[in-house]
């Protein structure tokens, strides 16, 4: 019994939320709050891991460059899931605000996934040798910035047709099984990169270089966030805008037949 009403909080928050003026009323007031807030987090973690922190035994100064690289490929991976559940909402429930969300989220997480290859290979020419390599967690990761670009190609495809969203959908579902791929890269085969050095009980990187990374990690969640919200208060405005000139347009076809 329990479960079956924690099942339907789930879904009547879910359709709570899929109400387009409710949602901008709860969006409007947070998206600076996000931003800034995620702004003055990054600022203080890219301060401290800068300055604060002593350089790695192995790897010197270059690991700095962990407190950005970290965030970009976390939210990387973690856009693509909110893509799929978005889209999964959406097949199920046919709420069109899920549909923005996902649309929204795929622009913001191509550009970390970008970020995320970018500095890691700027990490890697120092550290291994080599700006790029053909291994299972570089190979996977460019994978999933190509599967970004290939989602809002078809999201724009299937808007400019007509179309009523399914096909994005489906294909934001499929594109996550990369996200298993990605993250368990470093175990299935002989990589380069190295493995998981951060896990949810404990981490092989001193707490003397990690804790800046806790800071820019929260920061640059809540700037995504902030990013996806502003996407999504552009779409319906211009949505709403669309369906304004449609019915002005009607209005006026029909005057001008009645004359």
């Amino acid at each position: 019994m329990g479960k079956h009403r924690n099942r339907l909080s789930v879904v009547s928050v879910i359709h709570a939320l899929a109400n387009p003026a409710r949602f901008l009323k709860i969006a409007r007031p947070l998206t600076p709050i996000l931003f800034w807030t995620g702004v003055l987090l990054i600022a203080i973690g890219v301060w401290a891991g800068l300055t604060q922190t002593p350089p790695d035994y192995l790897q010197g100064e270059t690991v700095r460059i962990l407190y950005i690289h970290v965030p970009t490929a976390w939210l990387g991976m973690a856009g693509w899931s909110g893509i799929a559940v978005s889209s999964l909402i959406y097949l199920v429930w046919r709420h069109p605000l899920a549909a923005v969300a996902a649309r929204a989220i795929a622009m913001p997480g191509a550009m970390f996934a970008a970020l995320c290859l970018a500095t890691g290979s700027i990490w890697g020419r120092p550290t291994w040798g080599t700006y790029w390599q053909w291994d299972g967690r570089l190979t996977s990761m460019l994978l999933l910035f190509f599967v970004y670009l290939g989602y809002m190609a078809l999201a724009r495809a299937d808007a400019d047709r007509g179309g009523d969203g399914r096909i994005p959908a489906i294909y934001g579902i499929a594109g996550s099984v990369l996200l298993p791929i990605i993250r368990y890269s470093v175990v299935w085969w002989n990589t380069l990169h190295q493995g998981q050095s951060i896990g949810l009980t404990k981490s092989t990187i001193d707490s003397t270089l990690l804790w800046p990374l806790w800071y820019t990690l929260g920061g640059f969640t809540l700037f995504f966030a902030a990013i996806v919200i502003m996407r999504m208060r552009a779409m319906l405005a211009t949505a709403r805008i669309e369906a304004r000139m449609r019915r002005m347009a009607a209005t006026s076809d029909f005057a001008t037949e009645s004359n």
